[in-house]
């Protein structure tokens, strides 16, 4: 299923949850208004228990989709860092190899991570520019590999070549989990039923008002206040390169400010080389 809410801007998709849950709200104020002489005092505890029973279950719909909003935002930022390790430990290794698979391939690293940091600032809804991206990234790598055939055939030395090889094939896995990660948001189809059971709660409480005959309270629009800020905001976690709340990229950047500078990656690898020892 194709998922257009994704392309629409977060303030948007908000601000229209918030004009339809205040039409609900007054459309079931009106209804319950009408309906009220002839309900009973028991129809009227039934849907004050109704009331309870949808606010319970919207209260559990949004636990559930902020915390898979957040758990992908932590898989984001853990898999930034490691692809920013697996790079800086290959670009270290890469200065073990013979020549001139050495020069080629260090220079090509650095091409690669220019790339990946340029890459980290386009959204996710720029289809063009990230295809563009990601077709020069797999021509990168499929050079990086190629130097890397090269160098086992002139040394085949496990230390040398070996290591490199194994830091070069790690980078390449971390490029496609970190794109996988980068593409797994939170399910549309979760996103439209938490929106349905906002409208559908707004109207109820705005009928259970109705019904005992008096507008809602102040506090029923501050509860509505608060639920299109933790919308916003399950969002905001979503997208992990447009609104407020973004994956921080400095570990690729720092890296990228290292490579081209020339400067020792330890800040940056917390250890890259122990694999080899």
């Amino acid at each position: 299923m194709k998922e257009w809410m994704y392309n629409l801007p977060s303030l948007v998709i908000v601000g229209l949850l918030l004009l339809l849950m205040l039409l609900a709200l007054e459309f079931g104020y009106r209804r319950g208004c009408v309906a009220s002489p002839d309900l009973s005092a028991a129809s009227k505890s039934q849907v004050s228990t109704i009331q309870s029973s949808l606010l319970g279950i919207l209260a559990l719909l949004l636990g559930f989709t902020f915390s898979l909003a957040l758990q992908r935002f932590d898989n984001r930022s853990v898999a930034e860092v490691q692809e920013a390790n697996s790079i800086g430990t290959a670009w270290l290794r890469a200065q073990l190899l013979p020549q001139p698979m050495q020069q080629q391939s260090l220079l090509l690293w650095q091409q690669y991570i220019d790339l990946r940091v340029e890459a980290s600032g386009i959204a996710l809804d720029q289809q063009a520019a990230r295809q563009v991206l990601l077709t020069q990234t797999n021509q990168l790598l499929t050079q990086l590999w190629q130097q890397a055939v090269l160098a086992v055939e002139a040394d085949n030395s496990p230390v040398r070549t070996g290591l490199y090889v194994q830091a070069l094939n790690d980078s390449i896995d971390q490029f496609g989990a970190r794109t996988a990660e980068l593409n797994r948001h939170v399910p549309e189809l979760i996103l439209m039923l938490l929106y349905m059971t906002f409208i559908l709660t707004g109207g109820v409480v705005g009928y259970a008002a109705g019904v005992e005959a008096h507008r809602p309270p102040s506090v029923t629009y501050l509860m509505i206040i608060l639920i299109i800020i933790l919308n916003f905001i399950i969002i905001d976690l979503d997208r992990p390169r447009r609104g407020l709340i973004k994956v921080d990229q400095q570990s690729l950047q720092e890296l990228q400010q290292s490579i081209h500078a020339g400067l020792p990656l330890v800040p940056v690898l917390s250890g890259a080389l122990s694999q080899g020892h």
